[in-house]
């Protein structure tokens, strides 16, 4: 495919990566509806991992991570689209745990996204171990911040 193809397709590069960005992440963003909640914690986790360590999106959101977070014509559509999906999906998850009692009214989406995912994308960008057992370490922990407290757990 030539330039003028692709120009003719997509108005700018950064049009061009955003449907690359979007594309590839797209089939991990979804987290399917088990009725636990604390493995579909997991699942927001492990899809996270398994999109930047087992396929394609990794290595084109490693080359792209640095011009997402300095160019508004990349960031701004990216975090407008698969980030926001992301947070969408996530929010699901979170809603579905308080309503069934799992999770405690005052856990926030935007922060239990934030600690699911964030720590993935730390050591995307920083390095350190990317292993199931460190996706299941991430699920527990936010679990254990948010779950709504069992008898005996009061003090």
């Amino acid at each position: 495919m030539g330039k003028a193809t692709l120009y003719r397709r997509w108005p700018s590069k950064e049009a061009l990566a955003q449907d690359l960005l979007a594309e590839l992440a797209a089939p991990h963003i979804e987290v399917e509806h088990t009725g636990d909640t604390r493995q579909e914690l997991h699942q927001c986790v492990d899809n996270a991992l398994r999109a930047v360590r087992d396929t394609p999106f990794g290595a084109v959101i490693r080359a792209l991570l640095s011009q997402i977070a300095i160019n508004p014509r990349l960031g701004d559509p990216f975090r407008a689209t698969v980030v926001q999906a992301r947070r969408d999906e996530i929010g699901g998850v979170v809603a579905r745990g308080i309503e069934r009692g799992d999770l405690r009214a005052d856990c926030s989406a935007d922060v239990a996204t934030e600690l699911l995912v964030g720590p993935v994308y730390f050591r995307l960008m920083f390095g350190g171990d990317m292993s199931d057992a460190f996706a299941d370490s991430v699920a527990d922990t936010v679990y254990a911040a948010y779950a709504m407290p069992t008898i005996g757990d009061a003090g």
